[in-house]
């Protein structure tokens, strides 16, 4: 979840005003209040918002999207404001407390990509917006590209985003100066199938966060949910509906991958083992593992870590709860939760969710139900 104040989370269970705004920022900037600024600290380029929602989804390979419409001059020419040739557009929704204070939170950095307007010359304008996912998507070498043995992790990145976003900031939840691979690697075409190889053989995720910041870590800890979606007094759950589906639910993943040297390739098997599973391995539901290979993964134990690590993140009832809420748009995918009905109450991890711009919609969510515990080799 996005850092937010004590007050902030007590707010959204009550009554309250929310505010949100939409600037032009040029491409590469990272923080929560980018610029150009007025002499009062003010965006210069901010443009209204007459409708529009950010997309939030942890199984795209782009993470965040935004559908926006606003009012505003269209571009006269290919330096104007709203063209799609490297401008990008910083969102934030907030709280406006009682004392006029208003508590931002941001949410991303996104890339112009579309621009209509249906009802020329002045209708409103309707943007369709990336995050900075999709230049690393978008900008596939002209060549082949060789890592030598020992190359660094970080370096890796530094290089190969570097070269796209010069002086991005990148964040690792481990020491990725010091991770090495004992043999070469060849990026053929693909930068982003070759950055995510490396993140998912390490067990990790990766994605820009609000902040415009690249992080490569492991996905939040499931067992320990960040917030309560509940009904009744203080609760923030509208409506909540619910689904079934075993389509792409599986419950072992096999990790391969080549050791250096004429060592015999490595291999690692995790299984769901928890006999209440509803997707346990020896269980009713059958036997439907997943199976991942990787170059980058050169030991047993990163097959094992990497195995258990895409396992975790599949593991809970193969069903999605989808459920509208007031507004906390400091949530974010992945993140555990608890949801609660007037019965029970259970465990899940966020997949999707879609933040309005506007004061009339709700927040949506997808979440997947968490089974704890049973991932064994």
């Amino acid at each position: 979840m996005r850092p937010v104040s004590d007050r902030f989370l007590a707010t959204v269970r009550g009554s309250h005003s929310m505010a949100s705004r939409v600037r032009v920022v040029p491409p590469g900037l990272t923080g929560v209040n980018p610029g150009p600024l007025d002499a009062a600290g003010k965006p210069l380029h901010e443009i209204p918002i007459l409708s529009g929602d950010v997309i939030l989804n942890s199984t795209a390979d782009i993470r965040g999207t935004l559908d926006l419409t606003t009012e505003f001059e269209w571009p006269a020419d290919a330096s104007g404001l709203l063209t799609p040739y490297g401008n990008e557009l910083f969102v934030e929704r907030g709280i406006v407390y009682g004392d006029g204070v208003t508590e931002w939170v941001g949410q991303g950095y996104y890339r112009l990509y579309d621009v209509d307007q249906k009802s020329a010359p002045n209708g409103p304008i309707k943007i369709a917006a990336r995050d900075r996912m999709s230049g690393i998507i978008d900008a596939r070498p002209l060549a082949p590209q060789e890592f030598g043995a020992g190359v660094s992790v970080q370096a890796i990145f530094d290089f190969l985003v570097g070269e796209v976003y010069p002086g991005a900031v990148i964040l690792f939840d481990f020491d990725a100066a010091a991770t090495t691979f004992p043999s070469s690697h060849v990026l053929e075409d693909d930068r982003y199938k070759f950055l995510k190889d490396i993140a998912d053989s390490l067990g990790k995720v990766m994605f820009w966060d609000y902040a415009g910041r690249l992080r490569v870590q492991a996905a939040p800890d499931p067992t320990t949910p960040v917030f309560d979606v509940n009904h009744g007094r203080g609760g923030v759950v509208a409506t909540v509906s619910r689904s079934l589906s075993r389509q792409a639910v599986y419950n072992a993943v096999v990790a391969t991958g080549e050791a250096p040297g004429e060592a015999p390739p490595v291999r690692a098997v995790a299984l769901d083992l928890n006999a209440s599973s509803p997707t346990y391995w020896h269980g009713p539901f059958g036997k439907v593992p997943k199976f991942y290979s990787s170059t980058f993964i050169t030991t047993v134990g990163q097959a094992q870590a990497a195995a258990n690590a895409m396992l975790a993140r599949q593991l809970g009832l193969p069903y999605n709860v989808d459920f509208s809420m007031v507004p906390n748009v400091a949530l974010e995918p992945l993140d555990p939760i608890r949801l609660s009905y007037p019965d029970k109450s259970e465990a899940h991890v966020i997949e999707s969710l879609t933040i309005p711009l506007d004061a009339e919609g709700a927040m949506s969510a997808t979440t997947r139900e968490q089974i704890f515990g049973g991932i064994n080799a």
